[in-house]
C-alpha cells in the first residue's frame, strides 16, 4: 500500500463519533513534499484515469456521482474543482457553485435547491458550497435562520440536530437510488488563510476574490471550527464519508480529492455496456452498408 492509499484511510471519515477536526492536520503532505515532481506526475496519471472512469460512467448510464466541497474562504475549492476535473469531458460534468438563497430558495425547505441540481445517472455532479452551509453559516449565524420563514415552533434547541437527521436521511436516498455521495472538506489553517487573503489584496488580478465579509468571517473562526467538527461527525456515513482534505498545500490537496474519487469509483466496477445478439446484428448490417458505397 502507498503512502497516498494510506493516507486516504486516515481522512475518510465514516463514523463520526471519535472524529476530533484537531486531530488532521491542515499542513499535512504524507511526507510526499520531498519528490513533488513526483506527486505532480501522480496528479496527472490521477487525471487521465478519472477520464476514464468517466468515460465508462457516461455510457454505462447506471451511476451517477456526486462530489460536495466545503471550506472556509481561500481553502482551495475552485482550484481543486479546476485542477482534478481539468480531464473530464464536460459534457459529463455538472458543477454548481451555491451562493446566497434567493427569495425563491427561502420561500421552500432548505434542502430544495440542492435537489434540483442533481447529477443525472452517467454524470458527475460538483457542489461548489452545498445543503451544508445550513448547518454551518447558518448555525454560526442564526440570524439567517429568522430569515427562512420557517414556523416558529419548529426551530426548537434540536434544530441542528434535526438539520443533520434530514441531510442523512436525504444521502441514505440517493445512495439507494445509484447515486455516489463523496465529500470533502478542504481544511486549511487560519494562518495559510490570512496569508492567502494577503496574496488576494496584493496581486491585482486576484482582487476580485476578496471582500470585506471574507475577512469578518475569520471573527468567528473557532465557531466555524465547531460547526464543522459538529457537522461531520454527525453525518459522515459508510455510503456517503467525508474527506478531511490537507489544505495549507494545494498540490496535496489535489491529489488527495483526485485518488478519492478515482478510488470509490473504481469500486463501482464501470464496464462499457456490452452489446447482445440484435444489436450486433444491426451492427452487421451498418458494416454491409458502408463497405457497399
Amino acid at each position: 500500500m502507498s503512502k497516498l492509499e494510506r493516507f486516504l484511510r486516515q481522512c475518510r471519515v465514516t463514523k463520526g463519533t471519535s472524529f476530533r477536526l484537531k486531530d488532521h492536520s491542515p499542513g499535512d503532505t504524507a511526507h510526499l513534499d520531498a519528490d513533488k515532481t513526483k506527486a505532480r506526475a501522480l496528479l496527472q496519471r490521477d487525471i487521465e484515469r478519472l477520464a476514464a472512469l468517466q468515460d465508462k460512467l457516461y455510457a454505462q448510464d447506471r451511476w451517477a456521482i456526486l462530489l460536495i466541497f466545503q471550506a472556509m474562504d481561500a481553502a482551495g475549492k475552485d482550484g481543486t474543482i479546476k485542477h482534478v476535473m481539468s480531464g473530464v469531458n464536460p459534457q459529463g460534468c455538472q458543477v454548481y457553485s451555491f451562493k446566497v438563497p434567493s427569495a425563491e430558495d427561502l420561500d421552500h425547505d432548505f434542502l430544495w435547491r440542492s435537489a434540483k441540481c442533481l447529477p443525472e445517472r452517467g454524470r458527475i455532479g460538483v457542489f461548489n458550497r452545498s445543503y451544508y452551509e445550513e448547518v454551518l453559516v447558518v448555525r454560526v449565524h442564526p440570524e439567517l435562520l429568522e430569515r427562512q420563514e420557517i414556523p416558529p415552533r419548529l426551530v426548537t434547541k434540536d434544530v441542528w440536530n434535526d438539520r443533520y437527521e434530514s441531510i442523512a436521511d436525504f444521502e441514505r436516498h440517493l445512495a439507494r437510488n445509484g447515486t455516489l455521495v463523496l465529500k470533502f472538506f478542504l481544511n486549511v489553517s487560519r494562518k495559510e488563510q490570512k496569508r492567502r487573503f494577503f496574496e488576494r489584496l496584493d496581486l491585482p488580478d486576484k482582487n476580485w476574490k476578496f471582500s470585506e465579509a471574507d475577512a469578518k468571517e475569520r471573527e468567528h473562526w473557532k465557531e466555524y471550527m465547531r460547526a464543522y467538527e459538529d457537522m461531520i461527525r454527525a453525518t459522515a456515513t459508510p455510503h456517503a464519508p467525508w474527506y478531511v482534505v490537507p489544505a495549507d498545500n494545494k498540490w496535496f490537496t489535489h491529489l488527495v480529492v483526485g485518488a478519492a474519487i478515482i478510488d470509490a469509483m473504481e469500486n463501482l466496477a464501470l464496464q462499457y455496456p456490452k452489446v447482445d445478439g440484435a444489436k450486433k446484428a444491426e451492427l452487421a448490417a451498418a458494416r454491409e452498408i458502408l463497405e457497399g458505397e
